[in-house]
């Protein structure tokens, strides 16, 4: 339910239309849960058909304003409050690290450089955030810094895991990094 609750509490910061929920999601959301125009779109209407928020105002082209309805702000502060985040136990990147031993030792460093990589990319653009992301004393503010920094320490803690994860890979390059690897 994400991406709903995303939308409810940026609406209960105040009013915006789906463009303007979408620039917030570009520059302080995209981190933790991104996501497309057409999600922002559907998800608005669907919210809006559950009576969680409601056109607040209509401009040239249709252009509308939602707001938060009472309903919303009751179904954002139960969430935050009493439903338990799922925590992600899953990761496609280390049930490959599992199994790198049935690759060449020399193919599973480049793995791992190429993960190291990734990471050092993700807090480049994390790092080009900060200049964005509000410095005011607003909850979107306080706490997109809080997120944000967040995402910032995630992403080095793991390109310095893969870096170590590369010294670690014993052997020659081209020589068997585990058994039954296929030669």
């Amino acid at each position: 339910m994400g991406l709903r609750h995303a939308l409810l509490g940026l609406l209960a910061q105040g009013p915006a239309s789906g463009y303007d929920l979408l620039k917030i999601f570009e520059i302080s959301l995209a981190n933790v849960w991104p996501a497309t125009q057409s999600q922002v779109y559907s998800e608005l209407s669907r919210l809006a058909d559950a009576g969680l928020v409601k056109a607040a105002a209509e401009g040239p082209r249709g252009r509308k304003e939602y707001s938060i309805a009472e309903p919303g702000l009751a179904e954002l502060r139960h969430w935050l409050t009493e439903v338990e985040p799922v925590r992600a136990r899953r990761s496609e990147m280390l049930l490959r690290v599992f199994f790198l031993g049935q690759v060449r030792s020399d193919q599973a460093r480049d793995y791992l450089r190429q993960q190291a990589e990734a990471a050092r990319s993700q807090q480049e653009e994390l790092t080009a955030l900060k200049g964005v992301v509000g410095q005011g004393e607003d909850d979107l503010s306080v706490y997109g810094r809080l997120a944000l920094e967040w995402g910032l320490r995630f992403s080095r803690m793991q390109r310095e895991w893969a870096e170590w994860a590369v010294d670690e890979i014993g052997g020659e390059a081209g020589a068997p990094s585990g058994q039954g690897r296929p030669d």
